[in-house]
């Protein structure tokens, strides 16, 4: 199985530097170019099934790398962004005020410490868990997973077998795609941020 690997295109929230988890947030103008040429650099791989978070920002980029084909989008929950509660579409300069106490003890131990009201890293992590072997469990062999950049780090992570705080290991570009190979006992990361053309084809990608 091939999981092909989106994160949504560039967003209003991204450029001003807020969370924005769960919080809908519009595509800018460089965000829906970004989905659209990351659909044309997919556009020679036969999907089986596409996969995408519940939030609109994910929709969307979705929607435009598909513009032109017949393919169903399934949404699934398990990939929204991790949920940060009343921490969302707020700067970080504004929480080191506004919810001092919190996000210092966040920013010094964000494996254990609960954005509040929001989902935590233990929480979300299991979360995650839970969507590898839903994919693990999949028949079909090549998969597009439209999602965000908490959630597709981690889940190359999970699916590598390696511990959840070792997603910083895998930052996900926009604009980009990404694969990950799953065989009966490993699994491999064939390209991670790749802006060249996927090419389908004697079960090469080039």
């Amino acid at each position: 199985m091939k999981l092909w690997l989106v994160r949504h295109g560039q967003t209003e929230a991204n450029v001003a530097g807020l969370y924005s988890g769960h919080s809908e947030t519009a595509l800018t103008a460089q965000g829906m170019r970004q989905a659209t040429e990351v659909g044309q650099l997919l556009s020679g791989v036969r999907f089986d099934r596409v996969l995408c978070s519940a939030l609109g920002r994910a929709k969307h980029t979705a929607h435009l790398m598909l513009e032109g084909r017949d393919q169903a989008i399934e949404i699934n929950p398990l990939l929204n962004e991790m949920h940060f509660g009343d921490w969302e579409m707020r700067h970080h300069r504004d929480l080191q005020h506004e919810d001092a106490v919190t996000y210092a003890a966040w920013c010094q131990d964000w494996q254990n410490t609960v954005p509040t009201n929001g989902e935590g890293f233990q929480s979300f992590s299991q979360r995650i868990l839970s969507l590898s072997e839903e994919l693990r469990a999949m028949p079909q062999e090549n998969i597009l997973v439209v999602s965000h950049q908490g959630v597709l780090s981690l889940l190359i992570a999970t699916l590598m077998g390696m511990p959840p705080p070792s997603l910083w290991h895998f930052m996900i570009e926009q604009g980009s795609w990404s694969m990950v190979e799953i065989h009966q006992n490993f699994v491999t990361l064939r390209t991670l941020n790749n802006r060249a053309a996927a090419v389908q084809g004697s079960g090469e990608v080039l």
